[in-house]
């Protein structure tokens, strides 16, 4: 009898990300099947239709595994209507898009022949070497009196590797992904990761020979996809302290490590070891959602803000980690008002990055499912946004989007830090002031060209704070050359002075002010104070994104 031929699919989001789920299958097939021949292919949403399909079905397989996300959904169900046109192969989807959603997907697609809802190592194994699917885990199928959906799969025994020499040939410098534990304590209604199985702890041991391997993989980011890493506060530390102990010997030093943490659950031995922690080596992302004690409870996430914020407001004090906390948009009892205070509260502890992510109704997850409890508007194609909610207008949520979409380019662009610092010593409503050049933004049809965008703030934050005109430039000027390798200034910035060229050469002669050989550096003269300020394009702030401005104090020419 000949051997099962399989090929296993990612289609991920963008070249830069690798898919570990397919890897994870692989590791599956290794341990519990080792006599089917497999293919492991990643793409993405981005390459043309047709080059995809050609790519799939160029090959003869005997089956054929896609992993199925809301980014990728909508393409994999036209490929496999046309991957049957063209090939016998049976078809198994699995992922979350998938198995959650088993029993639609398969009575409207009927050239799809599985989904493995869940965990699917074992048994997509299982079901490749031909057993009963009606005896295997998480395995939805067609039969005789219809359709059979099961209860997604959880193994609780330590799954197989996925870090296959295979894998790190083909992860290339990409984003590298590690679990080291699977579920979450919380049951987030609008999240699926603690629906079932509890939190599940993989070996340390094994998790730290991972880290080990994929730091010395090339890659420059390793991301940490455990849902809540300090569930277990003395696991996660040990973590921490292993990789901290190993930077720059084992562990390369440009690489970085990406967790997500429950800020609640930080205490002082946590800190005491973060601080000790290489400047850049980690970015923790901290779940915040809300500062609506009403919601909050409602979709069963019971914080204690307080400490929360205290929590964030000692780690950003650290100064040497990134942190990036979340809002979400569009939650019950969250009308205008709530969010504002939300927003403003949130902007107060000064994270690197605040996300502000528009509610998600994921097949599977409670605030889909019970909709009584959860009276939530939302889109049927992925990925099933809110559009509107008892307490938050379908027009609200409009003008909420345009917010975000300013709020990215101005805060978590990082390109304009002293421009915005200063605004705010203006004493405006941060969540107004965002909310005004949102609509603006909008009704100019400004272009994402940087220049273009710097010269509409700038004419905003002037005509609707009061701003000082010559501080303004000056702050947006050094946003300008300490946030942009290329050191140039848009013209409605530049200033044109004699004395900017002689006390660059003045600096030149200084040894301690000595532009290094080989290093760029570029200066501007300020309007509001009688100094220089320049940058030299050496070391990058690995927290800011920024290079130090330094300032000369000058004496003006005469005219």
């Amino acid at each position: 009898m000949d051997r099962i031929k399989a090929l296993i699919c990612a289609i991920n989001s963008k070249y830069i990300h690798s898919g570990l789920s397919v890897w994870c299958l692989a590791g599956g097939l290794e341990r519990y099947a080792p006599e089917i021949e497999y293919e492991i292919m990643e793409c993405t949403i981005n390459e043309s239709y047709n080059q995809l399909l050609t790519k799939i079905t160029e090959n003869s397989f005997d089956v054929i595994g896609i992993s199925t996300y809301i980014w990728n959904v909508e393409l994999v169900l036209r490929l496999t209507k046309d991957i049957k046109l063209q090939s016998p192969a049976t078809i198994i989807l699995g992922g979350p898009e998938a198995g959650y959603n088993a029993k639609e997907i398969l009575e409207k697609n009927s050239e799809i022949d599985y989904v493995i809802a869940g965990e699917g190592e074992e048994s997509f194994a299982k079901l490749l070497m031909g057993e009963n699917p009606e005896y295997i885990p998480g395995v939805c199928y067609r039969s005789d009196i219809g359709i059979v959906v099961k209860e997604p799969c959880v193994c609780f025994e330590e799954p197989p590797t996925p870090y296959t020499k295979k894998y790190f040939e083909c992860l290339n410098g990409r984003i590298a992904y590690l679990e080291t534990s699977r579920g979450c304590p919380f049951r987030c209604a609008f999240c699926l990761s603690g629906t079932r199985g509890g939190v599940r702890f993989f070996d340390e041991e094994q998790a730290k020979r991972n880290i080990i391997s994929l730091a010395q993989s090339g890659t420059k980011t390793i991301k940490f996809v455990d849902r809540t890493f300090n569930a277990d506060r003395k696991r996660a530390n040990r973590i921490f302290q292993f990789i901290i102990d190993n930077y720059g010997k084992k562990v390369p030093e440009s690489v970085c490590f990406h967790f997500e943490i429950a800020g609640e659950l930080i205490d002082d031995e946590t800190l005491e070891i973060l601080k000790t922690a290489p400047k850049g080596l980690f970015q923790f992302e901290v779940g915040l959602q809300s500062f609506n004690e009403q919601t909050l409870a409602h979709i069963n996430r019971k914080t204690n803000l307080e400490k929360l914020s205290e929590n964030i407001k000692k780690l950003i004090s650290l100064n040497n980690i990134h942190i990036h906390i979340d809002l979400i948009i569009g939650m019950s009892f969250e009308d205008m008002d709530s969010f504002e205070n939300s927003f403003n509260k949130a902007l107060e502890l000064k994270p690197h990055m605040l996300q502000l992510g528009f509610l998600k109704l994921l097949h599977g997850a409670e605030m889909r499912e019970d909709k009584e409890k959860h009276k939530c508007k939302f889109s049927h194609i992925p990925p099933y946004e809110v559009v509107s909610t008892p307490w938050m207008s379908s027009e609200e949520l409009k003008k909420l989007h345009m917010l975000e979409e300013v709020f990215e380019k101005m805060y978590n662009s990082k390109r304009f830090p002293n421009t915005l610092e200063y605004v705010f010593l203006l004493e405006v409503n941060p969540f107004e002031f965002f909310m005004k050049m949102g609509n603006a933004y909008k009704n100019e049809g400004v272009s994402n060209n940087l220049d273009n965008f710097s010269k509409f703030v700038f004419d905003f934050v002037l005509n609707t704070t009061g701003a000082n005109r010559e501080t303004l430039r000056d702050k947006m000027a050094i946003d300008r050359l300490s946030t942009n390798k290329m050191g140039s200034l848009p013209e409605f910035l530049k200033i044109r002075a004699p004395e900017i060229k002689r006390e660059l050469i003045e600096l030149d002669k200084n040894p301690t002010t000595k532009r290094k050989k080989g290093v760029k550096r570029s200066a501007t003269m300020l309007l509001s104070e009688e100094k220089l300020v320049y940058v030299d394009y050496d070391v990058e702030d690995k927290i800011k994104k920024s290079f130090k401005i330094r300032e000369k104090v000058i004496q003006k020419d005469e005219k």
